[in-house]
């Protein structure tokens, strides 16, 4: 009932910018946090950002001052402006989101993004 689809990922060079989107689709009466997480080679999913409905919004250490996320609420869109790329930030990208449907308002699950892979080189 609701599919979540990334985009965006690639190859870039160390140093370099990469601009993640993610849409959010289906039968949905609202859209709560919206987040991406990633999971790298060997490594367990982390969370690297999240911004709520009203726009607050929560970076892992790692990447702050590098990374910025933003929402569209009209569109059900989450981006992830990612600069000055690093080896280390090489991963699979998921978009995460907490959602009401329309047939249960009142009830929220969290749905996942099949993933996105972003690859830095050194």
């Amino acid at each position: 009932q609701v599919q979540l689809v990334e985009s965006g990922g690639g190859l870039v060079q160390a140093g370099g910018s990469l601009r993640l989107s993610c849409v959010a689709s289906g039968s949905i009466s609202s859209i709560n946090t919206m987040g991406w997480y990633r999971q790298g080679p060997g490594k367990q999913r982390e969370l690297v950002a999240e911004v709520t409905s009203g726009g607050s919004t929560h970076y892992t250490d790692s990447v702050k001052g590098r990374f910025t996320i933003s929402r569209d609420n009209a569109r059900n869109t989450v981006y992830l402006q990612m600069n000055s790329l690093r080896p280390e930030d090489t991963a699979v990208y998921y978009c995460n989101a907490n959602i009401a449907l329309r047939s249960t308002p009142w009830l929220t699950s969290n749905y996942w993004g099949q993933g996105t892979q972003a690859t830095v080189s050194s």
